[in-house]
Order: C-alpha cells, then sequence, then structure tokens
C-alpha cells in the first residue's frame, strides 16, 4: 500500500493541481499557541497556513507517508521563513506524537487510505486534548466498494477503492470516544473509479472542557 501511495503521490509533488475532496481547514479557528495537526500533508500548503495562525509560540505538524511531498513541504517552509511549522513521515495508525498534545487534527482526502480506519481514529483521540477538535474532509462509499477493488493497492491510492459507507465512518469515529460529530458539508454522490462515492467534511470533539473556538461556520471548497 505505501509503494502505491508513493508512486502516485510523489509524482504529484510539483503538480499544480487541487488533490482534497473538501475544505477541512478552512473551518479551523486555530489561535496563537495552539497545536495543530494535519494528517496526509501533502505540499504542506494547510500547515503553513496554520503553523501562521498559531504563530508564535504555537505549532503545526504534518504527517506524511510520502517522502516526495515532505521534501517538497519542507523546502516551502524554510523558503517562506514559517519556522514552527514541521514536517513528520510516519504511518498514520502511529503518530509520533505524545497523548493529550493537539489542540486540532485535519485531513483532506486521505483517510479513505488507511488499511486501519479503527486505529487510525483511536490515534486522532490519543493525541487530542481532552476537549480538541478535529475538522476532517473525505470520501465515503455511498455503495460498498467491491472487496476486488478494496484489496487493490493501486485503486486504494486513487482516493477510491478505501472508502466506507458513511454510517461506518461515523460508527468509527465514535468507537474511537470522539463526541459532537457536526457535518459542516457534503457533496452529492458522484462516479469516481469503480465506485459512487461522495465527499464530506465532518467535525468533532474529544471530550472535556473546552477554551476552542468552535469550527467557523464557512469553509473554502476545492472539491
Amino acid at each position: 500500500m505505501t509503494d502505491a501511495i508513493e508512486t502516485r503521490y510523489g509524482a504529484l509533488a510539483e503538480v499544480a493541481c487541487c488533490l482534497s475532496c473538501g475544505s477541512a481547514v478552512g473551518y479551523i479557528t486555530a489561535a496563537p499557541g495552539q497545536v495543530c495537526v494535519d494528517l496526509g500533508s501533502g505540499r504542506g500548503t494547510d500547515v503553513l497556513r496554520l503553523a501562521e495562525q498559531v504563530a508564535p509560540s504555537g505549532q503545526a505538524y504534518g504527517i506524511d507517508i510520502t517522502e516526495v511531498m515532505l521534501d517538497k513541504a519542507r523546502k516551502t517552509a524554510e523558503k517562506t521563513g514559517i519556522g514552527n511549522a514541521t514536517f513528520l513521515r510516519a504511518d498514520l495508525e502511529a503518530l509520533p506524537l505524545p497523548d493529550s498534545s493537539v489542540d486540532w487534527v485535519t485531513s483532506n482526502c486521505v483517510l479513505n487510505h488507511a488499511n486501519d480506519k479503527s486505529k487510525v481514529w483511536r490515534e486522532i483521540a490519543r493525541i487530542l486534548r481532552p476537549g480538541g477538535r478535529f475538522v476532517v474532509s473525505d470520501i465515503y462509499a455511498v455503495e460498498p466498494v467491491p472487496e476486488i477493488y478494496r484489496t487493490d493497492p493501486a485503486a486504494i491510492a486513487e482516493c477510491w477503492a478505501g472508502a466506507i459507507r458513511k454510517e461506518d465512518y461515523v460508527t468509527t469515529i465514535a468507537a474511537a470516544g470522539l463526541v459532537d460529530f457536526e457535518i459542516l458539508e457534503e457533496s452529492a454522490p458522484y462516479q469516481k473509479g469503480k465506485a459512487i462515492v461522495a465527499s464530506f467534511t465532518i467535525a468533532g470533539a474529544m471530550p472535556g472542557a473546552s477554551n476552542l473556538a468552535a469550527p467557523a461556520t464557512k469553509g473554502r471548497c476545492c472539491c
């Protein structure tokens, strides 16, 4: 799976195309001093945006498995002089961050790639502080994706074969211990590969008192 993702997305590191399926970062109301994490950070655009919002004392992390994308993101951070953005290579099922250390988690059209989505969401819950929030854009399958494609690394890397149904998606988040779900935007169903999918942006939180502002009411869509 990792090899298929490296092949597909490594080749896109220098391509001026939109790789997202929603506008998750547009809903995040990060403030100075907070800690933000972007899962599947790609070229690092959203991480750098968040780093500017939480400066000077906050920190933004980008987690990705594609070394070419990480190299591009690090070079952009250096070129722009943004010093509070850190890019780490890691599997989303084993995030290299301490327990209860993060205020905001975001991701854009990436979690559908994960082999074990339950484990990814448990990791999200683990790193969020009590009251910490997530805003994630992703795709879901309108009908279950046939098994022949669900186990095909190339089809999963194309951002459709790993999709699960919306009800299963929400159940997985709830099982990780996260609460207060809200769908902020949602597309009509569309054909992608051999599946009918839809994209949505969903927000929620780790239980506990919070001084974080709620997600913004309007984001910027790039579908």
